[in-house]
């Protein structure tokens, strides 16, 4: 999808869903590069979501609301390593199938016994400066309305989360918009972006070499990035 096509699709998808309150930056481009890509056995699975709130800041009377919706928090996150499934001819001439593991994970929001799938993402693990990140990016996605996570990334781009691994739970923590916001108008970090005025949002335009220097100078900086500290968190907790 080009520049000009993801725009339109912001500013409709704010039409049908009335949702002006974004808060994970998104990304045109991947924020990795392929040689920083990583497999981890132990983050498939299923888990519950369990919001995490914001630190509450110096003045704040109440708690952070949560900024997730019902399919986020309701549903299982299926987490699994795609593989993919191609068709191909025989000696004889016969089709025949040949499955390849590929490196990168599906993310599955599903309700139910029969496990029905509501939302899907594209999930890559990545690793800089020793830190374990992940890209999302929506695959197929169409009802909106009940999850934060599919509404924020809806459109075919990019969210960029880290990830903790602690005690067989995972901590996600997506990077907000706000946060880059105050980087680029202090002057502490310089990346291409777009401002969508139809959709009052962010949207970094950068190459993913740009994006990878960006997290290696500044995203293991608690001065720069507070991960602890970003509107979109999550713990999973693994389903025996």
């Amino acid at each position: 999808m080009n520049r000009f096509k993801v725009l339109i699709v912001i500013a409709l998808i704010l039409a049908i869903t009335g949702c002006a309150d974004f808060v994970m930056i998104c990304s045109l481009n991947p924020f990795y590069l392929e040689k920083d890509v990583i497999l981890l056995h132990e983050i498939e699975g299923k888990w519950n979501a369990i919001p995490l709130l914001a630190k509450i800041k110096p003045g704040d009377k109440e708690e952070s609301p949560s900024v997730w919706r019902q399919a986020d928090t309701t549903s299982l996150w299926k987490i699994e390593r795609f593989i993919s499934k191609e068709s191909v001819k025989t000696k004889n001439g016969k089709d025949s199938a040949v499955f390849r593991p590929m490196d990168y994970y599906k993310v599955k929001l599903i309700r139910g016994q029969a496990d029905s799938t509501e939302y899907q993402f594209k999930m890559v693990l990545f690793r800089v400066n020793n830190n374990l990140y992940a890209d999302f990016m929506p695959q197929g996605n169409t009802l909106m309305d009940k999850s934060r996570f599919a509404t924020e990334s809806y459109f075919t781009a990019h969210t960029l989360a880290k990830v903790g691994i602690h005690n067989k739970k995972l901590v996600v923590s997506w990077l907000a918009e706000e946060s880059i916001k105050d980087m680029i108008e202090n002057k502490r970090v310089r990346v291409n972006y777009k401002w969508v005025n139809s959709a009052n949002r962010l949207l970094l335009t950068g190459s993913s070499e740009q994006l990878t220097e960006m997290i290696d100078r500044y995203a293991g900086e608690l001065r720069f990035i507070d991960w602890e500290n970003q509107q979109a968190m999550l713990t999973l907790n693994r389903v025996k």
